[in-house]
C-alpha cells in the first residue's frame, strides 16, 4: 500500500508529466510521453496506447512496450505495429464487449483486472497464446479510456502487469494508481486534442498559404516553383547554420519552433506577387507585353524588303527601252545589298531583345540609330518611325528585359508582401514571419530595398533567405528569359556578391564548407547542370 510520501511524490509526477504534455508539439512523440508517463506512476512491466480511428469504429495500435521482453514497438521505436485494428462491434452490429480495450472505449469505463487467467468476463485467449510463445505471464491489466474535454473517447491506454517496486513481483493495480492514470489520461487526452486542433490550424494555415501559391503559379509557371525552392533552400541552409558549432555563428541555434517559423516565412516571401502584372512577371524578351513585339518590328523589316525590291524591279523595268546591262546589275546589287543590310539589322534587334548579354554602347547606338534613320510605309500609306517611343525604350534596356518602371513594379512585390503580412494577426511563435519575408532582397551594404538596411538590422533568417532567393533565381531552369546556370557559374557569381557586399559573407561560408549547394543542386537542378566548384 501506499504511503502518503509515496503518493505525494507520484502526484508530483503527475503534475510534472502534465507540463511536459502540454509543451509537446510532435504527436508521435506527445503519445509516447504519454503511455511511458502511465507506466512510470504505476511501476508497469507493460503498456499499449490505442487511439481511436477515424469514425469511431475501431481502435488502432498505436504503441506497444513491454520492458522484461525488450518490445518496442510503435512510436520512435523504429518498429511499425502491423497488428490489425480492434473494431468495436462484431459482424452482427453487437458491441465487442470480449476485448478489454474495446469494452473500455465502448462504455467509457476504466477495468481493472487481477489476473487475466481467472477473469470470466474478457477473452484473454490471445494473451495466453502470446504468453506461450514468449514464455511471459500476463496478469494484472488497467485499461482506462482517454476522454477530450467534449466528453468523447479518443483512445485507450491499456498498462500490464504493476510491479511491486521492492519485490519486483507482479501485483494488481492499486486504486490509487488507477486514479492517477484516470488522472494522467484525462490531462493526455486534452494535450492530445489540443495538439491536434493545432495541427489541423497549422494546417489549414498552409493549405491558405500554398492557395496563394496556387494563383500565383496559375498567373505564372516561372514563378511556381520558386515559391517551393526557395523555402526549401532555406531550411538547408538555416539547418545548417543551426548545426554549426565554430565560427562567428556559432551561437546561431533553432528549435521546432523557430524552424516552423522560418518555413512559413519562406512560403509566404513572395506572396505580394500575387498583385504584379504578369506580363512583367513573365517579360522573357524585352519587347514583351501581351505578346512578344519583335513580330510587330519583323513585319516592319519585310515591309522594307518588299519596298527595295519594288524599287530595284521598278529601275530595272525603267531600263527596258535601252537595255543596260550594267546599269541593271548595280541596280540588283544595290538591292541586295539593301535586303542584307535589312536583314543585318533584323537579326542585330531580334538578338537585343533577347536580353540575355549587357548591351554595350555601340550596341545602344546602333539601336538608336534604326529607330531614327528607317522609316517605313505603314498600312496607312504614310511613312512613319521604325520603331516607336516605347519600342526604343525596351530595346535599350541595358541588361535583362525590364525597364525602370517595370523593374519598380517588380520590386513593389516585397512592399505588397510586408504590407500584406503585417496585417495578420500573427501568434507569438510566429511574430517575426513578415521580417524574415520582408528581407529577402535587402543587401548587407544598404544597396537593397525595400528599406536599404544594412546587416546588423538584418536577423540571421533574413539574411539566410535572401541568399537563397538568389541562388534558386541563378539556377532556376524555368525562368522564361534565361536558361539554368551551371553550379559552378552561379557559386561563382554568389561569390562575388559575397565580396561586394550583397550577401552576408559568413553565412555564405557556411553554404560552401557544409555543401548545402550540392544538397539543393542534387535534389532540384538538372544532372546537366551540376558540374564540379571549386573555391
Amino acid at each position: 500500500m501506499d504511503t502518503a510520501d509515496d503518493l505525494f511524490k507520484r502526484l508530483e509526477q503527475l503534475n510534472d508529466i502534465g507540463a511536459s504534455l502540454s509543451r509537446e508539439r510532435d504527436i508521435t512523440r506527445l503519445l509516447e510521453h504519454i503511455l511511458l508517463a502511465a507506466k512510470a506512476i504505476t511501476n508497469a512491466d507493460g503498456g499499449t496506447l490505442y487511439r481511436m480511428t477515424e469514425g469511431g469504429q475501431s481502435l488502432r495500435f498505436e504503441m506497444l512496450r513491454t520492458d522484461s521482453l525488450h518490445i518496442a514497438m510503435g512510436g520512435t521505436s523504429g518498429s511499425p505495429i502491423s497488428f490489425p485494428d480492434l473494431p468495436l462491434r462484431n459482424e452482427a452490429g453487437a458491441p465487442n464487449d470480449s476485448l478489454v480495450a474495446a469494452y473500455t472505449a465502448i462504455h467509457v469505463q476504466t477495468v481493472n483486472i487481477v489476473d487475466a487467467y481467472t477473469e470470466p468476463n474478457f477473452d484473454f485467449s490471445g494473451t495466453r497464446r502470446f504468453d506461450e510463445r514468449t514464455g511471459y505471464r500476463s496478469q494484472s491489466f488497467l485499461a482506462v479510456p482517454m476522454k477530450d474535454h467534449e466528453g468523447e473517447v479518443i483512445g485507450v491506454l491499456q498498462l500490464l502487469n504493476a510491479l511491486d517496486p521492492a519485490t519486483h513481483k507482479v501485483v494488481p493495480f492499486s486504486l490509487a494508481d488507477q486514479s492517477l492514470v484516470e488522472s494522467l489520461a484525462s490531462q493526455a487526452a486534452i494535450a492530445l486534442s489540443n495538439r491536434l486542433l493545432m495541427t489541423q490550424l497549422e494546417e489549414l494555415f498552409e493549405s491558405f498559404i500554398n492557395l496563394i501559391n496556387l494563383a500565383i503559379d496559375e498567373k505564372s509557371p516561372y514563378t511556381g516553383g520558386h515559391c517551393q525552392r526557395v523555402p526549401a533552400l532555406t531550411m538547408l541552409l538555416a539547418q545548417a547554420v543551426s548545426d554549426t558549432t565554430e565560427g562567428p555563428l556559432a551561437d546561431f541555434t533553432m528549435d521546432e519552433r523557430d524552424r516552423y517559423e522560418l518555413k512559413i516565412a519562406g512560403l509566404l516571401h513572395d506572396c505580394g506577387k500575387i498583385t504584379t502584372p504578369v506580363h512583367v512577371v513573365d517579360k522573357a524578351t524585352k519587347l514583351q507585353t501581351l505578346f512578344d513585339r519583335i513580330e510587330l518590328i519583323d513585319t516592319r523589316f519585310e515591309v522594307l524588303k518588299r519596298d527595295a525590291e519594288l524599287q530595284a524591279l521598278r529601275q530595272q523595268l525603267a531600263l527596258r527601252t535601252c537595255v543596260d546591262a550594267q546599269a541593271e546589275a548595280a541596280i540588283g546589287a544595290q538591292r541586295q545589298a539593301a535586303l542584307e543590310a535589312l536583314e543585318a539589322d533584323r537579326e542585330f534587334l531580334r538578338a537585343t531583345n533577347i536580353g540575355s548579354e549587357t548591351m554595350s554602347e555601340a550596341a545602344l547606338q546602333r539601336v538608336r540609330e534604326i529607330g531614327s534613320q528607317r522609316v517605313w510605309c505603314n498600312a496607312a500609306g504614310a511613312q512613319a518611325e521604325f520603331l516607336s517611343v516605347n519600342e526604343l525604350e525596351n530595346l535599350s534596356i541595358r541588361a535583362g528585359t525590364l525597364t525602370a518602371d517595370e523593374r519598380k513594379t517588380i520590386n513593389q512585390h516585397i512592399v505588397t508582401t510586408i504590407k500584406m503580412l503585417e496585417q495578420l494577426p500573427w501568434p507569438k511563435h510566429l511574430k517575426n514571419v513578415p521580417e524574415y519575408a520582408g528581407g529577402h532582397h535587402e543587401r548587407m551594404d544598404g544597396k537593397g530595398y525595400p528599406k536599404g538596411l544594412l546587416r546588423d538590422q538584418m536577423s540571421v533568417q533574413a539574411r539566410v533567405m535572401g541568399i537563397a532567393d538568389i541562388f534558386e533565381a541563378l539556377t532556376a531552369k524555368d525562368r522564361p528569359y534565361k536558361p539554368g546556370m551551371k553550379l559552378s557559374q552561379a557559386m561563382g557569381i554568389m561569390n562575388k556578391f559575397k565580396d561586394n557586399g550583397h550577401i552576408d559573407p559568413d553565412l555564405f561560408d557556411v553554404f560552401i564548407k557544409q555543401g548545402v549547394y550540392q544538397r539543393y543542386a542534387e535534389q532540384f537542378l538538372d544532372p546537366s547542370q551540376i558540374d564540379e566548384v571549386n573555391f
